[in-house]
């Protein structure tokens, strides 16, 4: 169910409530106004696509120079608020835990006779596939291996057992409730706002509850030009390592030296297509069959390392990882900088997950509202924040875990060489386990997939955002949009290369703190006013 159809949006319960009547107002005005895709584009996308090509442009005329005023930038607001990338996501694990848990986890997001469009299974797959499926390729062996050759904030010595510890619990900490807590309040806000309201698949009517008419006006407009900014940015991080890993893996199972940025050029050029076309097809038939699909591979490639690894020594890793990592939560949460080579460890690892978490979340929030619409917002908030930190959990300690016992017990060295390129990493793993010529093309094919289910989640929701939050926008709106974020990926590889993608998401990300407080704000304001709550319905 889309929002095509502003009657489904109604509680049938609050007729006779101003709320009521206002959601009504917007649900007519959302489905017969000038907003429609092929009538009209908004100043939203005008605004946004010219500073998009300009950006581009400058990065492609002037690379080096961007490159460096760029960095200069990200290393001057890490430094001045790096502490709000640890301080926000903790606040709102607490926020949503204390939501869903209170009589607000009662109410749908959408008409209190609604249910859920897909089923679980499918929808977990969705919101695993669609969200950073590559990062578990590029980082899987690579960040946890990386932290056994330098162990976060010197807390333990380098290459011994209890740096592998470390290494896990501060991997579960980039990766886990944190990252999905951003998701989940953005997904929650507008899901809410949508499904329950009818108001446009845009963050900007969701803070009409703290700023009034200004959500409809130029701070409203600002507000979804950022997103767009932010998601596309955030992504094309994705696809830039994606695009890394594909030609990492050619490399292996040809013989060939394959990683060279021309050849990574043309691996996103290739998928763009393909990704495109995946968006074309809508979620229900495109990105639900592929991530399904993606979600078999993985589970597949998962298991095969999990028997052929050392299984009972990552057994033992898992649980005593998972046990500091939950015991000392709050203590790893807020692990700041206090001198200059720890702000550049958490420049290159903490600080950057989660600016890229940020950057993403409104991305992902659109992309989880529209698979979402039905479900209690208990079981929303539940299982986004615990189902996917399980199962990465589980996928960083048999790939990260596998690494480090081989480097730790066959005097192997895949956390040197993860140390000098991120992206030898997971190939290198599989290079010391059996089966690699099969292992190495599954792993090719998973990160394709990966690649073309969050480029094509991407492309759906810039062209929700770009359409003035249809949920339905049109295709050759999506066909631009897919168009637009291959050339970004393209110029933030000629740029740069990794170091250019991680600026990128970091700055992308700075505006965003602010928008994530107000988000939080009004969110507990409207469901504060919502009929289920006021009326005290059973």
């Amino acid at each position: 169910m889309t929002l095509d159809d502003p009657a489904e949006l109604r509680p049938e319960h609050t007729s006779d409530s101003s709320a009521a009547r206002r959601a009504r107002r917007e649900a007519e005005r959302f489905a017969t106004g000038p907003h429609l895709p092929g009538r009209r584009l908004n100043s939203v996308f005008w605004v946004s696509v010219t500073l998009i090509v300009a950006i581009l442009a400058a990065g492609a005329v002037f690379p080096v120079q961007m490159n460096a005023a760029a960095g200069a930038a990200m290393r001057w607001v890490t430094a001045t608020s790096g502490w709000s990338l640890l301080m926000i996501p903790l606040g709102l694990i607490g926020l949503l835990l204390v939501i869903a848990l209170s009589p607000f986890g009662r109410i749908r997001l959408g008409p209190d006779d609604s249910r859920p469009e897909y089923p679980t299974l499918a929808w977990i797959a969705m919101l695993l596939g669609a969200v950073m499926g590559i990062g578990m390729i590029t980082y899987g062996v690579a960040e946890p291996v990386s932290h056994l050759v330098r162990p976060p904030h010197g807390l333990t010595e380098a290459g011994s057992r209890e740096a592998v510890v470390d290494a896990m619990r501060f991997t579960f900490l980039d990766w886990g409730l944190q990252a999905w807590a951003v998701f989940a309040i953005f997904g929650l806000a507008i899901g809410y706002s949508t499904h329950r309201l009818g108001n446009k698949g845009l963050v900007s009517p969701i803070l009409r509850p703290l700023i009034g008419r200004h959500a409809d006006g130029g701070i409203g407009k600002t507000v979804d030009v950022l997103v767009v900014l932010s998601t596309l940015f955030g992504t094309t991080t994705s696809l830039g390592l994606g695009a890394a890993q594909i030609s990492q893996g050619l490399s292996l199972i040809t013989g060939t030296d394959l990683t060279s940025t021309g050849v990574q050029i043309i691996v996103i050029a290739l998928l763009t297509v393909l990704f495109t076309a995946s968006a074309l097809s809508g979620i229900g038939r495109g990105i639900r069959h592929l991530s399904q699909a993606t979600m078999v591979i993985a589970a597949a490639l998962l298991v095969f390392v999990l028997l052929t690894g050392p299984t009972s020594w990552l057994i033992s890793l898992f649980l005593r990882s998972l046990g500091g990592y939950l015991g000392d939560f709050v203590e790893i949460s807020l692990l700041l900088p206090l001198e200059g080579g720890d702000l550049e460890w958490m420049q290159g690892w903490t600080y950057f997950m989660m600016a890229w978490w940020i950057s993403w979340g409104a991305f992902v929030g659109v992309f989880l509202a529209r698979i979402s619409r039905g479900r209690t917002i208990r079981q929303f908030v539940l299982v986004v924040l615990g189902v996917p930190s399980l199962v990465f959990s589980l996928w960083f300690t048999a790939f990260g875990g596998s690494a480090m016992f081989m480097d730790l017990e066959r005097g192997t060295a895949i956390g040197q060489a993860a140390s000098e390129d991120v992206n030898t990493a997971f190939f290198a793993l599989l290079e010391e386990l059996p089966l690699t010529g099969i292992t190495s093309v599954v792993a090719v094919i998973l990160v394709v997939l990966y690649f073309i289910t969050g480029a094509d989640s991407n492309t759906y929701v810039l062209g929700v955002i770009s359409s003035d939050g249809r949920m339905e926008p049109g295709r050759p709106v999506m066909l631009m949009w897919g168009l637009l974020t291959g050339a970004t990926a393209v110029v933030l590889m000629y740029a740069g290369g990794l170091e250019a993608l991680q600026t990128a998401v970091m700055l992308s990300a700075a505006p965003f703190i602010i928008v994530i407080l107000a988000l939080g704000v009004s969110l507990v304001m409207m469901l504060r006013r919502d009929p289920l709550i006021t009326q005290g319905a059973p």
